[in-house]
């Protein structure tokens, strides 16, 4: 410790697993601990080359590429399932943007940054026998998602092969995949840019990286003037990990953590924190700067998650197998997340413990039926090294059958043991009701209206916004400048998936990032939106079978320009096959709306208009928009439209095949006009019977068209209620009224029919006595 003598010790003193290091550090003759995970030589106090043990240095322990000698000293379950997790085969966004440069590898979840697959045995699988099961099930179901293998994401195009984008232009995906949308799987590091800072594997979540990515520790020997350092040389993970940064001291993994790289696609982590993208960088500060880019884009802020008001972290609700993986192939998010609102709060009518297995996860048009999945006194064998809870009645179980392990039935509650150190006491759903807790509101669109429960995601209401970024705007420009003559360089990008396989090569395994990589690829990808939303978010049907928000996923109008800087696709949108997606013998639009859990719970449900009164959330679109498949101008000209000037320039190009909105999906009539998270089966918008079933438009025209003339006794009824103050002008007036009428004429009914059958009965027993 000569040169970081004083530097943060990686775990708490005293802690378990300080102790265990520095332990196994005195046997390898550092008492520091520093070589158990770092190697190098711990006797060299000059020479730093020496010290650090040349080419078998570890500076990121936590590495893919060298933690199996690291962290896998422990925690060899969580090392040996990292290939198969999703944060690192990425499998899921490589075949959304396959799909929306023309549905390359169909339905199939065929590519991975990496080749890797399943293990043989189904017993490999992490999880309890019943979540083995469960996933069997879904793997036979979804086979397109659930393969055996990926095989390793295709090159782009070469310098020497840009001519063929003239015949295949699709080819620009892998471009556009490699530079953008894979920059953030474990493997890699990862651009060095405010926010975007982190380590690899492991240290991508464990170690804290600031978002300006400077050191602020103790260790002289650190720099701290230069970026893409740990904020400190501690790990963060459970409750009992204790982080102290400038005397401040928290636990569990920082929410920042895990924006560094969900802030794109669905957006989740930012909109967990409560930041929504915007293109402009206001307001300004003290200096008259802008906002400062984060992850490259600007925020405004918005309501943060109920979950994250309560002081909850990603992990407090996403299990170990959501985030590590469970040892096989899930190639997306929701193959992955096996936990559902309900495992935690119920329902009104049953506590979760109630609940059967896969209620909410049903991947089925009908609600999961069987026995209550009751709870369970064991934890997975490859969580014990993580802190251990006191279980009261039991854990809860997820959908699928696995233990909820920091959060347990105590009594007719549940308490949430967060990673920060609070024991978070719930009320179920089923408790309040009987506590008179639920509003009416709630009441009625939980059980008067049981038919939310049994199709919808709770979400689906309780979402208080979802990020829409409608239209993608993506330009790829091949040209080079010894085939432009008018370029003044050559358009290249940086290559993420190669230089994460570069870690292969021996040479390379130790590298703490990839800047130093030669990996350059030609293209230049540059990305732009048509315009944002936030509010009432539109709806359609997931994977599981259930109404859910809907938010724009990959939809690219794609622009290429070739090599010799000629375009070569200008605003073009890709097809699906025919017959795909619902569509006819033309395809579908390959712009994909995606079901999604927005992260952006509130306690107060959107309201019923903001479904049952809007076209937008049923998908049929936001209206005001002009056809974007039309070029659009503004400069002088006449009033039939001809433009005058010769030079007049399109304020607003032709975008081809998209003849109605971004946000439209489908039509009144039920016709599909766009793909709705294709990944699975059962996903799509509304159907016209849907529509038709929720759509409420137009019910104020119900009553008033009546009002206040058109009917002698409603006209008589009005003038009574003027002359006596009884006319309503507040909303609740109005609803008190509403409701009054409808209990007048529902008790009207049933007296008009019960004393018609009450005279005909008097009337059949009146001439039966006449005969006699």
């Amino acid at each position: 410790m000569a040169c970081h003598g004083e530097i943060e010790p990686i775990r708490e003193i005293g802690s378990e697993m300080l102790n265990q290091i520095m332990a196994r550090g005195k046997e390898m003759g550092d008492p520091a601990g520093c070589v158990v995970c770092h190697n190098g030589d711990p006797t060299e106090t000059k020479d730093k080359a020496i010290a650090h043990g040349g080419d078998n240095f570890f500076p990121d322990p936590g590495s893919p590429w060298v933690n199996e000698e690291t962290c896998g000293q422990c925690h060899m379950e969580q090392v040996e399932i990292q290939w198969q997790s999703l944060m690192m085969t990425e499998a899921g966004k490589i075949q959304g943007t396959c799909w929306s440069f023309g549905a390359l590898t169909g339905y199939e979840h065929k590519f991975g940054n990496y080749a890797v697959e399943n293990p043989t045995d189904p017993k490999a699988r992490l999880g309890t026998d019943v979540y083995r099961a469960y996933m069997e099930r879904l793997r036979k179901q979804e086979p397109n998602v659930f393969v055996d293998r990926h095989e390793p994401l295709p090159d782009a195009v070469g310098f020497d092969e840009l001519d063929k984008l003239n015949d295949n232009p699709e080819l620009a995906a892998f471009t556009y995949i490699r530079q953008e949308c894979n920059r953030c799987h474990h493997a890699v590091k990862g651009r060095s840019r405010r926010g975007d800072f982190r380590g690899m594997g492991c240290s991508s979540c464990h170690v804290p990286y600031s978002n300006e990515g400077y050191y602020e520790g103790n260790d002289r020997s650190i720099p701290t003037d230069e970026p893409t350092h740990p904020l400190t040389h501690q790990i963060q993970g459970t409750r009992e990990a204790t982080v102290t940064v400038h005397g401040t001291s928290y636990h569990g993994l920082a929410v920042e953590t895990c924006t560094t790289c969900h802030n794109r696609g669905k957006r989740v982590g930012v909109s967990f924190q409560g930041l929504m993208e915007t293109p402009y960088t206001s307001p300004f500060s003290e200096t008259g700067a802008g906002t400062p880019d984060l992850h490259s884009k600007h925020y405004i802020a918005m309501e943060q998650d109920i979950h994250y008001q309560k002081g909850m972290k990603c992990q407090d609700c996403h299990t170990s197998i959501d985030v590590h993986g469970d040892g096989f192939l899930n190639p997306t998010t929701l193959a992955a997340v096996q936990i559902e609102c309900s495992d935690c709060h119920g329902t009104p009518d049953k506590f979760p413990w109630e609940l059967p297995l896969g209620y909410m996860d049903e991947f089925d048009m009908s609600p999961a039926d069987g026995d209550p999945r009751g709870v369970t006194d064991q934890q997975l064998p490859h969580t014990w090294a993580g802190y251990q809870h006191d279980k009261k009645d039991g854990y809860l179980l997820t959908a699928r059958g696995n233990p909820y392990e920091n959060t347990v039935r105590d009594g007719d509650e549940v308490i949430v043991y967060t990673a920060e150190g609070k024991d978070l006491r719930l009320k179920p759903l089923k408790k309040l009701v009987a506590e008179n807790q639920i509003s009416t509101r709630g009441l009625v669109a939980m059980q008067g209206v049981a038919k939310h429960l049994d199709r919808m995601e709770c979400y689906t209401c309780h979402a208080s916004w979802t990020p829409q970024c409608y239209g993608c705007h993506v330009k790829v420009d091949y040209s080079q400048k010894d085939r432009c003559p008018e370029c003044n360089e050559s358009q290249t990008g940086f290559d993420w998936v190669a230089a994460g396989r570069k870690h292969m090569q021996p040479e390379f395994r130790t590298a703490d990032g990839e800047e130093q990589f030669q990996t350059v690829i030609p293209g230049k990808v540059t990305e732009s939106r048509s315009y944002l939303r936030w509010e009432e978010p539109m709806m359609g049907i997931n994977g599981e079978g259930r109404v859910t928000p809907l938010a724009p996923g990959c939809q690219p109008s794609v622009t290429i320009i070739g090599a010799d800087g000629k375009t070569i696709l200008q605003n073009h949108i890709f097809k699906t096959p025919p017959g795909t997606e619902r569509s006819g013998e033309s395809g579908q639009l390959a712009i994909d709306m995606s079901p999604t859990q927005p992260h952006t719970m509130t306690k107060n449900a959107r309201s019923c208009e903001s479904c049952h009164a809007s076209d937008k959330a049923l998908g049929l679109g936001i209206p005001g928009t002009r056809p974007w498949n039309e070029s659009h101008f503004a400069d002088l000209e006449t009033t039939d439209g001809t433009v005058l000037s010769k030079r007049a320039k399109p304020q607003q190009p032709a975008i081809e095949n998209l003849d109605h909105d971004w946000s439209q999906i489908v039509d009144r009539d039920g016709n599909q006009l766009a793909t709705v998270g294709h990944h699975w089966k059962l996903s799509r918008a509304l159907n016209r019977q849907e529509i038709q079933h929720i759509q409420r438009e137009g019910t104020c025209i119900a009553c008033h068209q009546e009002i206040p003339a058109n009917s002698a006794a409603i006209n008589l009824l009005h003038h009574i209620a003027k002359y006596t103050g009884q006319l309503p002008k507040t909303n609740e007036q109005h609803a008190g009224l509403i409701h009054k009428i409808v209990l007048m004429s529902a008790w009207g009914q049933v007296a008009g029919v019960g004393g018609g059958l009450l005279a005909g009965l008097a009337g059949v027993t009146w001439w039966r006595r006449r005969r006699r």
